[in-house]
């Protein structure tokens, strides 16, 4: 469903993660608002109070999204971005609405939905504080499991974007989806002409879950893709390299409309 629209401009949806709702993707807030570009929020079926929440597979997953943005955006051109899971969404929707698509970008994106199959890196924590896992307080398990950059700021940022959505989610819907993962088709299976929108894939070189190399095998079907890989970041890369996110993502909405232009 539609939890949030913001500003004013060009469509930009945005897909959160598995287990987490639209509020991991809020701090796109700080960056884009009064970049041009309205922000969408899609909630997935397993976010608290959605009501779209029957879903038992990636493939009912990604046709409610498309169905909703459909149904919000009619034939509108627009861009997306999508975290983790819903990064792998974000695919499917780019592909299937191709000739709508000003952009495609994913942050930490799932690639490779089978987890025994990812090329990962080895778990690493680049600082450690102790107080700062102190303060957790309850919270502290949560935060530490996905964190690689412990600071005030990184676990400020997990306790306002993620815990919520983490907190909240439908558990029955999560173990329903979570049995069948992955897409039915691979996005550039299903649609094996090259991607030609500008498109963003942002990955965290510490990023333990999703890792980066699975995503990186794919630069030769998005032929307009800037490919990062951020050192200091895991898989909530946004979350701990803000800067060098919004500077990406800046340069991508820059790239997304001139190409609508």
């Amino acid at each position: 469903m539609i939890a949030q629209v913001s500003g004013e401009g060009r469509p930009l949806v945005a897909i959160h993660g598995f287990g987490v709702d639209h509020r991991i993707m809020l701090p796109l807030e700080e960056i884009i608002d009064g970049a041009g570009w309205q922000r969408i929020y899609v909630d997935l079926p397993w976010a608290e109070g959605n009501a779209e929440d029957q879903a038992s597979s990636a493939d009912h997953v990604a046709q409610g999204a498309l169905d909703d943005i459909q149904e919000y955006l009619g034939d509108q051109p627009f861009a997306v971005i999508g975290n983790s899971y819903g990064g792998m969404i974000a695919r499917h929707i780019a592909h299937e609405l191709r000739d709508q698509v000003l952009g495609l970008a994913t942050l930490a994106g799932v690639f490779e939905p089978v987890h025994r199959a990812r090329t990962l890196p080895l778990r690493q924590v680049v600082r450690n504080d102790p107080s700062v896992l102190a303060r957790a307080g309850q919270v502290r398990d949560d935060y530490e499991e996905m964190t690689v950059v412990q600071s005030e700021a990184t676990l400020n940022a997990f306790i306002r974007y993620a815990l919520p959505g983490l907190r909240g989610a439908n558990q029955t819907v999560l173990e329903r989806v979570a049995a069948d993962y992955a897409l039915s088709v691979e996005p550039e299976v299903a649609h094996p002409a090259p991607f030609e929108a500008p498109s963003l894939h942002l990955f965290g070189r510490q990023d333990h879950v999703t890792g980066y190399e699975d995503g990186w095998k794919l630069r030769d079907h998005y032929v307009r893709g800037t490919f990062a890989v951020l050192d200091a970041a895991g898989h909530n890369a946004h979350l701990e390299r803000p800067d060098l996110t919004a500077a990406l993502l800046m340069d991508w909405l820059l790239r997304s409309s001139a190409s609508a232009r």
